[in-house]
């Protein structure tokens, strides 16, 4: 076990046995309200749309589409890191999509010294990469930032502690 949790970065193993489309009741969504929870479902989907879209592109693209000249097709194994990413997105894994936002700048890379160097339909592809790309990055953004705009609240010195309107004590008010 404790070598288990050492190889998974200090992660609790019982993680990955959750199940694969992970309700959003969970203790992550339990401080979110049921219109936030809505929106995040739906940024779900759409990264994980945009993420399958840059899957079936890249090894359209580089297995059927247009391949490099002389190629064997090994540009395809571009796209298996963002199937690693399927199943943490699947599961609403925070790190995952934090990762992922990072990892899709190499897409948008790619799509744009291909789009302005080759020509025909390996431009087409780079394009539409570049544009599945960026919106994955718009993305995942978003679906973090929604995650993390509601945080569980932080026991405080003043814990049940309420002020009237007017209680303020001169000390409290902002100064002019």
């Amino acid at each position: 076990m404790v070598v288990e949790a050492a190889f998974m970065g200090g992660y609790d193993a019982s993680m990955l046995r959750a199940p694969i489309d992970a309700s959003i009741s969970d203790d992550f969504f339990a401080h979110h309200p049921p219109e936030r929870l809505a929106q995040i479902q739906r940024w779900r989907a759409l990264n994980l749309a945009l993420v399958l879209g840059l899957i079936v592109l890249g090894l359209l693209w580089e297995l059927w589409l247009a391949p490099l000249p002389g190629g064997t097709g090994a540009l395809a194994w571009k796209v298996l890191p963002l199937s690693l990413a399927v199943v943490g997105l699947l599961k609403h894994r925070l790190y995952t999509f934090r990762w992922l936002s990072l990892l899709v700048w190499l897409y948008v890379t790619e799509g744009l010294v291909r789009g302005t160097s080759d020509s025909g339909v390996a431009q087409v592809c780079a394009w539409i990469e570049v544009a599945l790309s960026s919106g994955l990055f718009i993305a995942t953004a978003v679906y973090v930032r929604l995650r993390l705009k509601v945080l569980p609240p932080k026991p405080g010195k003043d814990k049940g502690k309420t002020k009237a309107k007017g209680d303020d004590t001169p000390a409290d008010r902002p100064e002019a």
